[in-house]
């Protein structure tokens, strides 16, 4: 089983980063990973035991044990997979820049979701 990543293509600065994430993770040969769009796919959120809107609201990574990452912990995941970025995922695991960046993105995501829900992006 290879880990997925659930992300909302409906909402432009989502999509525009996951694409970017993604081309840099298969430019480092990491192909193993499904790329889920909840937007396209609503039902596939019942893989994380989430809502459709918390899924809109928050990256969603499923490991291939099973564990689900959230948020920041879902790029932190993605960042250790990714040539060039294990750097960041080490510096937003240590404990202070963790709860920091746990708040940063909460308040940034459902910000950015309130906006996309004013423009009907869905």
């Amino acid at each position: 089983m290879s880990s997925k990543v659930y992300y909302n293509s409906a909402c432009p600065v989502c999509n525009a980063g996951i694409k970017e994430q993604r081309r840099r993770m298969e430019a480092g040969g990491i192909k193993d990973i499904q790329w889920i769009d909840v937007h396209a796919q609503p039902e596939a959120v019942a893989e994380v035991n989430a809502s459709l809107e918390e899924v809109r609201e928050r990256l969603h990574v499923k490991r291939q044990d099973g564990r689900i990452d959230v948020g920041v912990d879902a790029f932190t995941q993605l960042w250790s997979q990714t040539p060039g970025q294990h750097w960041l995922a080490r510096l937003f695991r240590l404990p202070p820049l963790k709860q920091l960046s746990r708040l940063a993105y909460n308040a940034f995501a459902g910000g950015l979701y309130r906006w996309n829900r004013a423009k009907k992006h869905w």
